[in-house]
């Protein structure tokens, strides 16, 4: 059996920028272990799926160790491959997941994701977490995710986080977060019980940081950046139950599995 991949630089201007994702158009899915030995061995922080059935397609998302509910990056560069590569010719994408309807649409080089809102609720601050950072966080918030908000924007840049102590944690992954004097705010994403110590640029992050940061800013158009390594750029918009988060994409590479 031979499968088409694709990997794509999701939320980048130009290629090795953003967060990389490995995409694979399927005629019919694959048995789940097959799909996750397949991530497994791409090694990236994303493997996406997708299978298309009377103009919906139905996708995936795998880590190298767990399919997850949602992920904005992989379903950039699904978007990305379905407009640029495969020969799709409407302006819309709807995507069915887990996480229930996702649309995509293009607008000049961006691609613009409507996500459903997830609003953190304040939360007492695990210990782990305060055993993980040298800094104090102003407060905790939890979703998906643990949000750790900091007061300075040198403390979520200096970071350098005890991995160990947040593989204690029952969440997905934390997410650490501060005002910033170029962009609305920053962020970065730390995922070890997933497989990923730090994830470059993390689409469903903002489905919590936008609600949260609509909360305490009162506005509702916000350009940010995740500053990893790597580093990316998105726009959010909130709009109540839902969220829309825009970011570019760059190929970097075609190939073809052989299993």
């Amino acid at each position: 059996m031979e499968l088409s991949l694709y990997q794509i630089d999701a939320f980048a201007n130009n290629p090795f920028e953003g967060n990389p994702a490995a995409i694979c158009p399927l005629e019919e899915w694959l048995t789940d272990e097959l799909m996750q030995a397949i991530a497994n061995e791409n090694n990236l922080s994303e493997t996406a799926f997708f299978v298309e059935r009377n103009n919906h397609f139905h996708i995936r998302w795998f880590t190298p160790t767990h399919e997850v509910d949602l992920c904005g990056h992989a379903t950039l560069a699904s978007a990305y491959v379905i407009f640029n590569l495969l020969g799709y010719t409407k302006n819309e994408i709807l995507f069915n997941s887990k996480s229930g309807l996702l649309k995509v649409t293009r607008s000049d080089d961006w691609l613009v994701m409507d996500f459903p809102s997830h609003p953190p609720a304040k939360c007492d601050t695990p210990q782990a977490i305060l055993n993980a950072f040298a800094d104090t966080p102003l407060e905790c918030l939890c979703a998906y995710d643990y949000i750790v908000v900091f007061e300075d924007e040198n403390n979520v840049v200096n970071a350098k986080p005890d991995l160990s102590q947040l593989a204690l944690l029952d969440l997905r992954g934390v997410i650490i977060t501060s005002l910033s004097s170029q962009y609305d705010f920053i962020a970065r994403c730390f995922a070890p019980n997933y497989g990923i110590d730090e994830d470059p640029v993390t689409g469903s992050a903002f489905t919590q940081l936008v609600p949260y940061w609509f909360i305490r800013l009162g506005k509702t158009h916000f350009f940010a950046k995740q500053v990893s390594k790597r580093g990316g750029e998105v726009t959010g918009v909130y709009a109540g139950d839902r969220v829309e988060i825009s970011g570019k994409a760059v190929m970097y590479m075609q190939a073809t599995i052989k299993i």
